[in-house]
């Protein structure tokens, strides 16, 4: 995960974080690659998509994106902003729960938690995403998605719990069983 370097080496707070973020190891289900930076939202920035996948099946994906300006952001409370998305199937007679948006959030909520991530100021928007085909088109099924667009400024340069925390909520929503802390799934075995 190299920083964006526009103008400047990066600070020492912000080399720390990308080396926290090396160092989390994700459910082996969970496929991570880097991902370019946003170039104009902070003078740092480094980001990785990820997929969630089964047997060769995606079963959700999204971004993580770490924002870092040494001089503060007003807005953010702090220097270290992420933003986050996350996508996943839902079941079609979920797309109209209205509580589907509320219980998205509270992943995202259990999962900083449960991974002790310090954090202020989140903020974002949990979308349902229901589609039916007409036409030529009508002989496909009828589908919905979740997406859990957030954002949150870390109160410490250890980002390593908040992408642990944000694997957790691509998993959950990818339909995943939560793992405890600490506890390390093993391989699946690979189908022939």
């Amino acid at each position: 995960m190299p920083p964006n370097q526009e103008r400047e080496d990066p600070p020492a707070d912000f080399v720390n974080a990308v080396e926290s973020l090396r160092r989390v190891r994700l459910r082996p289900e969970v496929q991570m690659d880097e991902a370019p930076a946003p170039q104009r939202l902070a003078p740092f920035a480094v980001a990785v998509t990820a997929e969630v996948v089964i047997d060769d099946d995606e079963l959700g994906n999204g971004r993580f994106v770490v924002l870092h300006d040494p001089a503060g952001h007003e807005t953010w409370n702090g220097v270290f902003r992420i933003v986050t998305f996350v996508r996943a199937p839902l079941e079609i007679e979920l797309s109209s729960d209205p509580m589907v948006p509320a219980v998205g959030w509270s992943w995202l909520s259990e999962s900083l938690a449960s991974r002790e991530a310090a954090y202020t100021a989140a903020s974002g928007t949990v979308t349902r995403v229901a589609s039916e085909s007409f036409g030529a088109m009508a002989d496909r099924p009828a589908t919905a998605e979740i997406e859990v667009r957030a954002s949150w400024t870390a109160l410490d340069p250890d980002l390593g719990p908040h992408l642990e925390a944000w694997a957790e909520l691509l998993c959950t929503a990818a339909g995943l069983p939560p793992l405890a802390p600490g506890v390390v799934a093993l391989p699946r075995p690979r189908r022939t």
